[in-house]
């Protein structure tokens, strides 16, 4: 039986991403592994963005607090979050200091307002596509440093800041349904 759930929740999971994937624009084949990464940040990038944007700002403060909730993170402080992370992977992909204050991985705290985390994030986005662009056959294995200390290959540090902000994305998705709005990713789509 568990099994049997196992194979139908696989099932769902790949027709949603197909679905998914059906929406988005066929990228261009990727000449190299910067472009293969980018093709896959376009894609969590849609889906994140979308979901900040779709939170009202009046609820950017929300956090669950019931239950084992207890001090989690608001939906503003993920996704502030997400945009220092990438500007901290985009840096450390590009070997150079972050362009911006990233708040040691929360986001600067003069960044209040939605408009403001929206500007940050889209920023982010941009710096981190910049990043994963220059990475090439000759460059993927140079060790990088990640966090200070942490020494990675520069092609896994732009693979994790692709799945990074999908992490994120799915807490954020519970936290628009708490508050009755639903994802745009699950709203239905005009052909």
């Amino acid at each position: 039986m568990r099994n049997k759930k196992l194979l139908l929740g696989a099932f769902v999971v790949l027709c949603c991403s197909g679905f998914a994937f059906s929406q988005m624009p066929t990228p261009p084949p990727a000449k190299t592994p910067g472009d293969a990464l980018n093709a896959v940040l376009n894609i969590a990038e849609h889906e994140f963005v979308s979901a900040a944007d779709a939170m009202p700002e009046d609820k950017y403060s929300f956090a669950p607090s019931a239950g084992e909730f207890k001090g989690v993170r608001t939906f503003a402080e993920q996704v502030k979050h997400v945009a220092a992370i990438n500007y901290i992977f985009g840096a450390s992909v590009l070997q150079e200091k972050p362009p911006v204050d990233t708040g040691e991985e929360k986001g600067p705290a003069t960044v209040k307002s939605k408009a403001e985390i929206m500007k940050f994030l889209n920023d982010s986005f941009a710096y981190l596509h910049k990043a994963l662009a220059s990475i090439s056959d000759k460059n993927e294995l140079d060790q990088v440093t990640v966090f200070g200390e942490m020494k990675m290959a520069r092609l896994s540090v732009g693979s994790f800041s692709v799945a990074h902000p999908m992490d994120h994305y799915g807490q954020m998705v519970e936290y628009l349904r708490m508050n009755g709005i639903v994802p745009p990713a699950s709203r239905p789509q005009s052909k």
